[in-house]
């Protein structure tokens, strides 16, 4: 692959809607081949096939409370004790308990459970109290799910819940994909790299900030690495170096300065363009492409927000399709606050919960971060969007 330079940039297509630019992103992208991990192994990956309850959920009758599993009306007289993890081989006949804990199996027999709080124990080895209800603190067999139901679909991000879920259907292993690697190239020589920048220079944000987002949305691992615009040249170089990369991406030189080289670089290298610019504020001049050995390059604008809004809209969904989830569906609620639309393009802003709705946060400029840091999610605002009307949300837990 070639990444001699161009004189020239081919003439560039009309901007992609911000809605169509996630699903193209998503469709582009094919999942990793399925592998099988143990359950330690995980923690963030993807389901790659269903789910399903091994065995009934729970398996047995099973106590909700501590107390005494009784048969019959009271006094009860007491058989014996059962704590979590043994059995009692015996069953109970009608005026007969056993003192049971929570977890326990339900001896035969038995068919509610009177909790401690609510026994009185007599000296004559009997227990008194208020009849229950038939199964009453009692966890039924199968009540949660039967033998063979499916628990979790695939493409499932796996999270805490359906590891503990796994394991408790006695599943040791799960078919998984993998999220992608993620190789991420920070341009400018401009940046500054650590404590306050110099006079005419500027800190780079990108780098501290995208390991952690490229982990938030669900990549494998990220390693970022610094790319001067000069000599010309340094930039390809690094794309085409980068062989152990999924996606490479790219922030800074996506738009056509002097100085911006990405879309020169990829048509030398005769990458297929997925998305060319995308009609928003900010984030206009992002980009998707694929190279010829089948990675894809990813391009950021180099300003802060403008990249972080990019990053949500081409990359989030391009990982979600290699790592073989759907495309997340965007909930839309009432937004409100003092910003006009953006004519002919999606405005994203960054917006707090209020309530049911949503207000718009201060300090969404493309080049800072105060706002989305204050925010719990982006708002992106149609051109004929108003205040109060609805809008969809990407949400931003970081």
């Amino acid at each position: 692959m070639s990444f001699a330079t161009a004189t020239s940039l081919p003439a560039r297509p009309s901007a992609v809607p911000w809605t169509h630019a996630r699903v193209l992103a998503h469709g582009a992208a094919r999942p990793s081949p399925a592998r099988t991990v143990p359950l330690r192994e995980a923690a963030g990956l993807t389901l790659a096939g269903d789910l399903h309850a091994r065995q009934p959920l729970p398996a047995f009758d099973t106590a909700a409370m501590d107390g005494y599993a009784v048969a019959g009306r009271g006094p009860w007289r007491v058989r014996a004790a059962l704590r979590a993890g043994g059995t009692w081989e015996g069953g109970l006949g009608a005026g007969e308990c056993v003192q049971i804990s929570t977890g326990a199996c339900l001896p035969a027999g038995a068919y509610a459970v009177l909790p401690l709080e609510a026994a009185v124990a007599r000296g004559d080895g009997t227990v008194a109290g208020l009849l229950p209800p038939p199964g009453r603190h009692v966890r039924t067999t199968g009540e949660d799910a039967p033998a063979g139901r499916r628990l979790a679909t695939a493409g499932t991000r796996i999270g805490p819940a359906l590891l503990g879920l796994a394991a408790s259907c006695g599943h040791d292993t799960l078919p998984v994909h993998a999220g992608p690697r993620v190789g991420a190239l920070v341009s400018g020589d401009e940046l500054d790299q650590s404590g306050l920048p110099r006079p005419g220079r500027v800190r780079d944000a990108l780098g501290p900030a995208l390991p952690a987002l490229v982990a938030e949305l669900g990549g494998g691992s990220c390693e970022v690495r610094h790319v001067p615009d000069r000599p010309a040249g340094r930039l390809a170089a690094a794309v085409h170096a980068w062989r152990d990369a999924d996606v490479v991406v790219v922030t800074g030189s996506t738009s056509v300065g002097a100085t911006d080289q990405l879309r020169r670089l990829l048509d030398d290298a005769g990458a297929r363009l997925v998305v060319d610019t995308v009609a928003c504020r900010p984030g206009h001049p992002m980009l998707l492409a694929r190279l010829s050995d089948a990675r894809w390059v990813v391009g950021l604008p180099g300003n802060p927000y403008a990249a972080l809004v990019a990053a949500h809209t081409l990359l989030g969904p391009l990982i979600a399709g290699l790592s073989g989830r759907p495309l997340p569906c965007l909930p839309h609620v009432a937004v409100r606050g003092p910003v006009r639309p953006a004519p002919g393009r999606t405005r994203l802003v960054p917006v707090a919960w209020d309530g049911a709705g949503a207000r718009i946060v201060s300090g969404h400029g493309s080049a800072f971060l105060h706002g989305a840091t204050m925010g719990d999610a982006l708002a992106a605002l149609a051109p004929d969007w108003t205040d109060g009307g609805p809008a969809p949300l990407v949400l931003t837990p970081g």
